[in-house]
């Protein structure tokens, strides 16, 4: 069996318990691999799961939503289009992120220059649809970190508050604030 059938159950538990509070015991169990299957599959362990997990994130964002911030329409729907995908990846306020979990414990080092990289990326892709939208270079690059402050602040606090209206709420009205004038 390739590994990528085990990335969907893998990201599951890291995006629940981070790096250290997904065990190999609960991962063999997500998995159905044994520990020697584990290592088959994964030779460098729970560090290699991280590594595929979050090159499954790139690919999902590279599909979901840089093509779509690069494709047509105006910024606008390209913005939504955006906030649609990501509403429905984080099921609207109720999935945590991934990054952030694996960005806490003893992963850290890990995922560190992959999530830096992903954040960079999507902020950038941001930006680039603010600049075609009329914004000044540096604030389209303000407002696309912004973006992503909002959408994890809101994960976040949504989560901490059991109420996902908070989230759905920010990721609607995110294209309108990214695109409000100077």
């Amino acid at each position: 069996m390739p590994k990528a059938k085990y990335i969907p159950s893998l990201l599951s538990l890291f995006r629940q318990y981070g790096y250290d509070g997904a065990t190999l015991s609960k991962i063999s169990t997500a998995t159905g691999l044994g520990k020697a299957s584990l290592y088959h599959h994964f030779p460098g362990g729970k560090d290699d799961m991280v590594a595929a997990v979050l090159a499954a994130a790139n690919d999902w964002l590279q599909d979901n939503v840089l093509k779509l911030l690069e494709g047509s329409g105006s910024p606008h729907e390209r913005l939504q289009q955006m906030c649609d995908h990501i509403d429905e990846l984080y099921a609207g306020g109720a999935h945590p992120c991934v990054l952030a979990r694996l960005q806490t414990g003893t992963g850290q080092p890990v995922a560190h220059a992959q999530t830096k990289t992903l954040i960079a990326t999507w902020s950038q892709a941001i930006a680039t649809v603010l600049v075609a939208a009329g914004l000044d270079e540096t604030l389209a690059q303000q407002r696309g970190q912004d973006a992503l402050i909002a959408v994890q602040g809101a994960l976040m606090v949504s989560q901490a508050i059991d109420d996902t209206a908070l989230f759905r709420r920010t990721i609607q009205q995110l294209p309108q604030q990214l695109l409000r004038p100077a």
